[in-house]
């Protein structure tokens, strides 16, 4: 099996991504599994910025190929924030809970039709050569005034797809995985590991 190490601690993502590469031949291996890595510092301006300087950290760190993403939601009412501070739109430590009080205070009063957003991920593959490739995937929706759902983390009780007509968090996981941003990008993302591996095996 092909070993790949995800650089992220969130348990949301390595839970999804895993569900996402391990049927298809992939061993995935957070980070975690790797005493002594330091955890680094979101502070690029854009999704890939960080995307990529997570994947090379994790890169050098371990020796191995490594697959980092950096996601976030863009709400147009609010001029594309959060952004990329979403994990931390509330302030530090991350909190699912009050960043989703923070973009709701922000939104009150905003019409159905004005409160449009997507969801939009940056997946960056780092060999620990240094060189790296970047793949992206956005998945568009509407902000809703409360929550609804159990699944998912972050933002999904907020983030509805009118298509489905359910939030990230109602959705089955399996068909949140095929339509989100994250699932789209990752699907750019395999052409890019396959490309390697096969490079490798050659």
């Amino acid at each position: 099996m092909l070993k790949l190490v995800l650089a992220t601690n969130n348990k949301g993502k390595v839970k999804e991504l895993a569900a996402m590469l391990q049927p298809l031949g992939f061993q995935v291996v957070p980070i975690g599994s790797y005493p002594g890595f330091q955890e680094v510092e979101e502070d690029g301006e854009t999704f890939q910025a960080n995307a990529i300087k997570k994947a090379v950290a994790a890169a050098e760190f371990t020796g191995e190929l490594s697959l980092a993403d950096d996601s976030g939601l863009e709400v147009d009412a609010l001029a594309g924030a959060p952004g990329v501070h979403s994990a931390r739109f509330a302030g530090e430590p991350t909190d699912d809970a009050a960043n989703n009080r923070k973009l709701l205070a922000l939104l009150e009063g905003v019409p159905a039709e004005k409160r449009t957003a997507r969801f939009r991920c940056v997946i960056a593959i780092a060999e620990p050569s240094g060189n790296n490739q970047t793949a992206d995937g956005t998945c568009e929706g509407i902000i809703l005034r409360e929550q609804k759902g159990e699944g998912g983390f972050g933002y999904d009780p907020l983030f509805y797809v009118p298509e489905y007509r359910q939030t990230f968090a109602e959705l089955a996981s399996a068909k949140k995985n095929a339509i989100s941003h994250r699932g789209r990008a990752l699907g750019k993302a395999l052409e890019i590991l396959n490309r390697l591996y096969a490079n490798r095996e050659g």
